[in-house]
C-alpha cells in the first residue's frame, strides 16, 4: 500500500472533552486537514483551485474509533488511495499516535471533483492527477485490509 502524506497536528486544549479524550468533531477536523494536504500533494492546490475553479467535495464519511486519544498525544494521519475513477477518490486515513502501535481511529472518504460556477457539477480530473492517482492506488489486497468494515448503524431488537 502506497502512503501518500503523513500529516502532522498537535492536540489543542480544547478538542478534549470532559472524560479527557478528543472529542468526536476533531477526528473530522483533522481527517479534512489531511485531504487538504492530499489535495496538495496531488496538485489540486491553491493554485489549480483558483486556476480551473474546481475542486474536491466529500460525499461520504465512515469514522471508526478503535482507541482513546488523550491532551498528550501526538497525532499524525496517513493517507491512502484506496480507489479512484474519473471523477471520484476513495481515500483512506489512519490516525496514529506514538502512544499507541496501531491505528487510534480511521476514516474512509468519497471525494468528488467538481467545478464550482453558479451551479457546481461533477468534472473529470485532469489526465495528471488521474495518472498520479493511478501510480499511488493501494493494491486490492491492501484495500481489504485497510481499516474494518463499515456497517449499518442500527439498534437489533431481540
Amino acid at each position: 500500500m502506497t502512503e501518500l502524506r503523513i500529516y502532522h497536528t498537535k492536540i489543542e486544549p480544547q478538542w478534549i472533552d470532559f472524560n479527557g479524550h478528543l472529542r468526536d468533531a476533531y477526528y473530522g477536523l483533522v481527517a479534512s486537514y489531511a485531504i487538504d494536504d492530499l489535495m496538495d500533494f496531488l496538485g489540486l492546490d491553491a493554485g489549480y483551485r483558483a486556476r480551473t475553479h474546481c475542486t474536491l467535495y466529500t460525499l461520504e464519511l465512515h469514522l471508526h474509533f478503535l482507541h482513546e486519544v488523550k491532551s498528550t498525544d501526538d497525532l499524525r494521519v496517513e493517507s491512502v488511495i484506496l480507489d479512484f475513477d474519473r471523477k471520484r477518490i476513495h481515500v483512506g486515513c489512519r490516525f496514529m499516535c506514538s502512544r499507541v502501535s496501531d491505528p487510534v481511529a480511521t476514516t474512509d472518504m468519497m471525494l468528488l471533483h467538481v467545478h464550482q460556477g453558479d451551479k457546481p457539477s461533477s468534472t473529470p480530473f485532469p489526465e495528471e492527477v488521474q495518472a498520479k492517482l493511478a501510480q499511488l492506488q493501494a493494491s486490492a489486497a491492501a484495500r481489504d485490509a485497510f481499516a474494518p468494515g463499515s456497517r449499518k448503524i442500527e439498534l437489533k431488537r431481540r
